[in-house]
């Protein structure tokens, strides 16, 4: 199975947070499964470090190249294929951020490991 990590599912399936639920941390730890973590994720994770909303264990680059490498994480490139799903997507979610995250996961036909059940309005299957 491929699945799409939301930014908060990647940050406490990376910091072990006991808010991860037990389905989207078997689904991230199955070594069958092809995790991949969107650009707009790790852009995220940096804008909220630098409002100091995030405090990582590490400098932020060094923390995400290192834990994207030691867990097998592929990289999901934002592609013109992901950003012309967002023309016709209704407005149900108004972060700029999960909607890539719903775009991508759209596009590419994998399923989104997130807690967010405004996910569910759109045509993706979400994992929690």
């Amino acid at each position: 199975m491929r699945v799409l990590l939301d930014t908060h599912a990647l940050l406490w399936f990376l910091l072990n947070d006991s808010r991860l639920s037990a389905t989207a941390k078997s689904a991230i730890s199955d070594p069958a499964n092809e995790v991949a973590v969107s650009p707009a994720s790790y852009w995220e994770i940096a804008i909220k470090v630098a409002l100091g909303k995030f405090v990582l264990p590490r400098p932020y680059q060094e923390f995400i190249e290192s834990q994207l490498l030691r867990n097998d994480f592929r990289i999901l490139h934002i592609e013109p294929s992901h950003t012309s799903q967002l023309i016709g997507m209704p407005f149900h979610h108004r972060d700029p951020f999960g909607r890539l995250l719903i775009a991508q996961a759209l596009a590419e036909k994998i399923d989104i490991v997130s807690a967010d059940a405004k996910f569910d309005l759109y045509q993706v299957r979400r994992l929690w």
